[in-house]
């Protein structure tokens, strides 16, 4: 796991406010557990992660835990970071309208009509794709900030 990845979950503590013994009591867990958690010693368990959302109030711990955990989730979800209810709302709809005056919608269509998609349309379908996988992430992080609000 890189350096960053590892103490996402000492990040979310911290920024909680909450010390190491104050967050494991809290989770019912013991402080080597968290310390182990937290130098990527090893890896806390979902239902752990889950509490750790909740005592946190940091959604976005869920998603990077999925991520670090499981390499194929991290191919098809893309990674978030933490965002306020503003920022992410205004990502997520420049997103959308960029998408929509582009008509990157009727082109999907068009290449999508015969059920082929041929050498000739593959990079731009390829780029409506990586358009519509940065609205998914626009999205998320919305999902997530308005948890944290």
């Amino acid at each position: 796991m890189p350096e960053e990845c590892r103490n996402i979950y000492k990040i979310c503590r911290k920024a909680a406010g909450l010390t190491q013994e104050a967050a494991a009591e809290r989770l019912g867990i013991s402080v080597e557990s968290m310390r182990a958690y937290e130098t990527g010693q090893r890896t806390p368990p979902d239902d752990v992660v889950d509490l750790m959302s909740i005592l946190y109030n940091a959604l976005h711990l869920i998603a990077w835990h999925a991520r670090e955990k499981n390499a194929m989730y991290s191919r098809v979800v893309p990674e978030i970071q933490p965002r306020s209810v503003l920022e992410a709302s205004a990502k997520l709809t420049n997103r959308i309208y960029k998408f929509a005056d582009a008509h990157r919608n009727r082109r999907l269509m068009e290449i999508a009509e015969d059920n082929v998609i041929d050498t000739g349309e593959r990079p731009e379908f390829d780029e409506i794709l990586d358009e519509l996988e940065g609205i998914v992430e626009a999205a998320l992080e919305l999902r997530c900030a308005r948890q944290g609000e």
